[in-house]
């Protein structure tokens, strides 16, 4: 399964594209849903939640009153952390269920408003960013959702910057021109490198031709999801154009690390070159197992 994290600062237009991305064909997994289902009515989450902070956190229906919580847990950060002990465990068990059931030749879409901030991106094989300009999100927000200017600039503000998001973005999806645009701008990043990179993966083979020649910063991006994926087991450096994955013997088990984060064996004999990326975008990127 091809994992794609898809991220976008709020009033960006991300619901859109995860909608998009669902017509296409694509599992989406919706972080801030799994985030409300692990504290719905009658859940063991909600009830943890309840003896912790008290019963004034949910309403007379028995739901969880979410701005009774923030009231409580934004003012205190061992209060925040407190409620993220409770939550964050059954969230990641429920994500990680809902992506085993995942096909394994479908793309699966991971839909995170903090990605970035949460540190995740080496996690998927591609992230996906949204972006608008501040102006036309706190336009969006004020228009759309009824928020105050100062309230839609007070979200935007507490946001990472869009600067920081370029930094992890394998696909950058401009939505200043409005939707119309944007969904050209999905349909485009599904024919051309989604669709290719997922079926590569499916059947284990490296993306066919010569790709474009990473630049540094995405070398730099490469390592990390190799180095998330084969742990501290092995040491990702560099290689010339491509990795090296070295610091232990080369096991079966490191082998499969190395396809988990993207990559298939080559069919050359010579074993200077072990594995070649499913990516269409770098094709030709290698990874070498030291010996």
């Amino acid at each position: 399964m091809l994992r794609v994290g898809l991220t976008g600062g709020i009033g960006a237009g991300k619901s859109t594209v995860a909608s998009r991305l669902a017509e296409l064909g694509a599992v989406v997994v919706d972080a801030d849903q799994m985030a409300r289902a692990v504290v719905a009515p009658g859940t063991e989450g909600l009830a943890e939640v309840v003896a912790t902070f008290g019963p004034q956190v949910v309403t007379s229906s028995g739901e969880l009153d979410r701005a009774a919580l923030g009231r409580i847990v934004f003012s205190d950060e061992a209060a925040r952390r407190r409620l993220e002990a409770i939550t964050h465990p059954r969230i990641a068990t429920a994500t990680a269920a809902a992506f085993a059931a995942v096909p394994g030749d479908s793309v699966g879409v991971h839909d995170v408003p903090l990605l970035v901030e949460k540190q995740m991106a080496a996690d998927y094989h591609l992230v996906m960013v949204v972006h608008a300009d501040v102006d036309e999100r706190i336009r969006r927000l004020v228009t759309d959702r009824g928020m105050t200017a100062a309230e839609a600039r007070s979200r935007v503000a507490a946001q990472v910057s869009d600067d920081a998001r370029r930094q992890v973005a394998d696909i950058w999806l401009d939505n200043t021109r409005g939707s119309a645009d944007l969904l050209d701008l999905v349909d485009a990043a599904w024919r051309r490198r989604l669709a290719p990179f997922a079926t590569n993966l499916a059947m284990h083979r490296p993306a066919e031709g010569v790709g474009h020649r990473p630049d540094d910063h995405v070398r730099a991006r490469l390592a990390a999801r190799l180095q998330r994926s084969v742990g501290e087991r092995a040491v990702v450096s560099v290689l010339g154009t491509g990795f090296e994955v070295g610091g232990a013997e080369p096991t079966d088990e490191l082998a499969a690390a190395v396809e988990r984060a993207g990559y298939a064996p080559t069919s050359e004999t010579t074993p200077a070159v072990a594995f070649l990326t499913c990516d269409p975008a770098w094709a030709g990127t290698p990874v070498h197992l030291a010996d």
